[in-house]
């Protein structure tokens, strides 16, 4: 099935109580400020979305309420990090049965550096479980599964292949990317602390991660980038890089959440054997992004949040208001 995503498609935060069951009505919120925020596209269950966190029926009551929340109104697209080849076609089903529009596909989480034959063989065992289309997920640093630009050519014959996440970290992959398979697919960067370096070498779309906490900011980035507005895009980057990085470390949930809760939009609470950040951590984090929120730019359409006055650092779940 042809499709050709391109834009900003967030990886969403599963909004979760403090006893780590699902928070459905939170997540809606939290989709519906995005969507607002004039995003093209929304992935939930990523890795962000606590994926693996979540059992199978879990999963698929998420899907169907976050449908509902979109209401057509942009594609969603369901993560898809089943170990097991049989559970990952079994899921695409069922999804493709609730009205999901697409998959984002992991690759299975067995082992690191498996044989790409392996690797190869899931996806496009998932890939001909569905007529929907899929966006590849390509992160080797934390999954240790590699899938190079000659590997992307050589699922380039599956027609419902139609977009790549490049996790990589190396920039140079998006060169050898165009130069291996040229547009056969839509290409996107996942690595939310090299997007303006990404978006001038040329991509389709952003998979945003700390984003997600900061829609207008987020948004007006992107279409600076589209615009080619370099100086502009370059300024606003240098404000953003700090709360990117949260994107790109072990704890990157709770930093995203702790961000996500710090700026009004949702709950720090994670699913174990996730914890909530404590100590030294905690507050070098919240500094990063309470220095964010201090001298957040001015844009049309976005509000500074609220941060506590007091230098103490802000407890697990401690209100704002």
């Amino acid at each position: 099935m042809p499709a050709h995503w391109s834009g900003v498609f967030p990886a969403i935060t599963t909004q979760m109580h403090r006893d780590g069951s699902l928070d459905l009505a939170a997540t809606s919120t939290h989709a519906e400020a995005l969507i607002k925020s004039g995003i093209s596209g929304l992935i939930f269950l990523g890795s962000l979305g606590e994926n693996q966190s979540l059992t199978s029926d879990e999963k698929r009551d998420v899907m169907a309420a976050m449908i509902e929340v979109a209401d057509e109104r942009i594609p969603v697209l369901s993560g898809v990090a089943e170990s097991s080849l049989q559970e990952a076609t079994r899921y695409v089903r069922d999804l493709e049965q609730i009205g999901v529009d697409g998959f984002m596909l992991m690759p299975p989480m067995i082992y690191k550096s498996p044989d790409p034959r392996e690797s190869l063989h899931h996806f496009r065992s998932v890939a001909k479980a569905t007529g929907l289309p899929i966006m590849i997920y390509n992160n080797p640093v934390s999954y240790g599964h590699d899938i190079t630009p000659d590997l992307f050519a050589e699922l380039a014959d599956q027609p419902n292949f139609v977009a790549l996440k490049e996790s990589s970290g190396n920039t140079r992959r998006i060169t050898d990317l165009h130069n291996t398979v040229g547009s056969r697919y839509a290409l996107f960067t996942g690595v939310d602390d090299l997007a303006l370096e990404s978006a001038i070498l040329g991509i389709d779309g952003w998979v945003a991660g700390s984003g997600i906490a900061f829609p207008t900011e987020n948004q007006h980035f992107w279409e600076l980038t589209r615009r080619g507005e370099w100086d502009k895009a370059r300024e606003l980057y240098r404000w953003f890089t700090p709360l990117l990085h949260l994107d790109t470390h072990p704890k990157f949930v709770q930093y995203i959440k702790l961000a996500v809760q710090e700026a009004g939009l949702g709950q720090e609470w994670t699913r174990a054997p996730r914890l909530p950040l404590t100590g030294p951590e905690r507050k070098q984090v919240l500094k990063i992004i309470h220095d964010g929120i201090e001298s957040r730019p001015r844009i049309a359409g976005g509000a500074k949040a609220r941060i506590p006055t007091k230098k103490a650092p802000v407890e697990p779940g401690a209100s704002l208001s």
